[in-house]
């Protein structure tokens, strides 16, 4: 039997397991039929098939990927980012400081909260990272590391922190409050960290750097200016020769213990990715936080979205590839600004409790509200996400019905057709919502997406429908395990 004049189109299935030829779905011209019965391969355990899932999802991801925020912080990137570095050789943070606030829980349940290391550390084989475009306060870094020492977590040889960081000092964070003081009704609702002050320092070009601690001939003056700087701007700020020396010797000691972390990162990130080496890239705060993007002035002061992964790590944007965008299945902000789909009341309060949404950073609570479509459709658009990991679904389980902000109107009815720029139309504004029904189930346990209960499934499709994103992660509780792959 002649077999090669037989055309099958890209459909066709070729069974190994069969003792002959099997195909299945050849086109009508110069068709031989073979008679051998195709064979249905063994169906797998769930939890294979969620590991070959799982697998398959991670492992197609780019060489360079990131993990964003796409609404105000706190959406779980860090538990995401955990997972995902078991697949690559570096996980590097690109913006912000220990404002950012990453919890995560290692294979036995233990959990750690993470504001400067980024969430890779947890993973043996992974380097960390810490990028130009990072603000890093030094005594809030050693008690980082050396709380996961004291937890077994080897840090050293596995952190690297760029020489071009600026470094955030305690008279920062001291002004940070009193700046929020002076602008007593309007405060912005900061973490208090010194972030703000410290980047404007560093737009001042008076900040002080890493690699500036490898000159201490010199660091004395550079400090005195910046503290004489912030004096002159804020009176309550007591600022005289002897703290100045006591900040000198301090930094003396923090230099020597820094020196083994020091590291050019641009060539280190540039070097792996000719070498070919899988790189992660974890994003603080987000989109709606952003300097420029977000609900300005309640916002961070670093760029949370796509364009502040090139600029905080010195890499082309050629070579960035997937983004996954972290949403909750509601939303949540802490601070000051505008929160168009927030409830007030029980049912904010609701929330905040079944979703122990409190901050990493500051134990402040959090206020609450329903999933706003139309921020996350606008966060989409800028970053480019080519998947999304929903967080938190299983908070949602004990409500009979659940809300979708899906568009805006103004007060006279006509649409809003874009997020708005404008303070005052944000918070003037009303939003349309879709009522889905809940499931009223506890689905902390699943781990397959179609043992979920339809109306669950129905939640998240109609979520891809509204922002033209597939969703792939889906959390269903906080521990490592508590993911389904979609």
């Amino acid at each position: 039997m002649n077999i090669s004049h037989l055309t099958l189109d890209s459909h066709t299935l070729f069974n190994p397991q069969c003792p002959s030829f099997s195909f299945l779905r050849c086109t009508p011209r110069n068709v031989v039929v073979c008679s051998a019965k195709p064979v249905a391969p063994p169906s797998l355990p769930p939890k294979l098939a969620t590991a070959q899932s799982s697998d398959g999802r991670i492992g197609s991801l780019s060489q360079v990927s990131g993990v964003l925020g796409c609404q105000w912080g706190d959406e779980g990137k860090g538990k995401l980012v955990d997972i995902l570095a078991q697949h690559f050789k570096i996980v590097a943070r690109c913006q912000g400081g220990a404002n950012a606030g990453h919890t995560i829980y290692n294979a036995e349940g233990k959990k750690f909260a993470l504001h400067l290391v980024p969430s890779g550390i947890l993973n043996e084989d992974t380097l960390c990272i810490i990028g130009n475009g990072v603000v890093v306060h030094l005594p809030g870094l050693f008690k980082e590391i050396d709380g996961l020492e004291s937890s077994g977590i080897s840090c050293q040889g596995r952190i690297l922190i760029s020489d071009r960081a600026h470094l955030l000092f305690d008279f920062h964070q001291e002004v940070d409050g009193l700046r929020e003081a002076e602008l007593a009704k309007s405060f912005i609702g900061t973490t208090k960290r010194g972030i703000g002050p410290c980047y404007a320092s560093k737009a001042n070009r008076n900040g002080i750097r890493v690699s500036d601690l490898r000159h201490m001939d010199t660091f004395p003056q550079k400090l005195d200016l910046l503290l004489s700087d912030a004096a002159s701007r804020f009176k309550d700020f007591k600022y005289g020769p002897e703290m100045l020396k006591e900040e000198v010797e301090k930094y003396k000691r923090y230099a020597e213990r820094l020196e083994p972390f020091i590291a050019d990162t641009v060539h280190v990130m540039n070097d792996a990715i000719t070498q070919k080496k899988k790189i992660l890239v974890e994003g603080g705060q987000a989109t709606m936080l952003d300097i420029d993007f977000g609900t300005y002035p309640f916002v961070t002061s670093s760029s949370p979205s796509a364009g502040g992964i090139c600029t905080g790590l010195g890499i082309a944007p050629r070579v960035v590839g997937d983004l996954i965008g972290v949403v909750k299945a509601y939303t949540t902000r802490v601070g000051s600004g505008p929160f168009p789909t927030e409830i007030l009341g029980p049912g904010g309060d609701l929330l905040r409790f079944a979703g122990q949404e409190f901050g990493t950073t500051t134990g402040r609570p959090r206020r609450c509200g329903w999933l706003d479509i139309v921020a996350l459709k606008y966060s989409c658009q800028i970053n480019g996400f080519s998947s999304l990991n929903l967080t938190k679904l299983d908070v949602l389980s004990d409500l009979g019905e659940i809300k979708l902000g899906v568009s805006y109107k103004h007060a006279d009815g006509t649409p809003v057709k874009s997020f708005p720029s404008d303070l005052r139309l944000l918070e003037q504004l009303e939003v349309e919502y879709e009522t889905l029904p809940g499931w009223k189930s506890d689905i902390s346990k699943i781990r397959n997406y179609s043992d979920l209960p339809k109306v669950a499934r129905q939640y998240v499709e109609r979520i891809e429908e509204l922002v033209g994103v597939p969703i792939h992660y889906i959390g269903v509780g906080p521990g490592r395990d508590a993911l389904i792959f979609k």
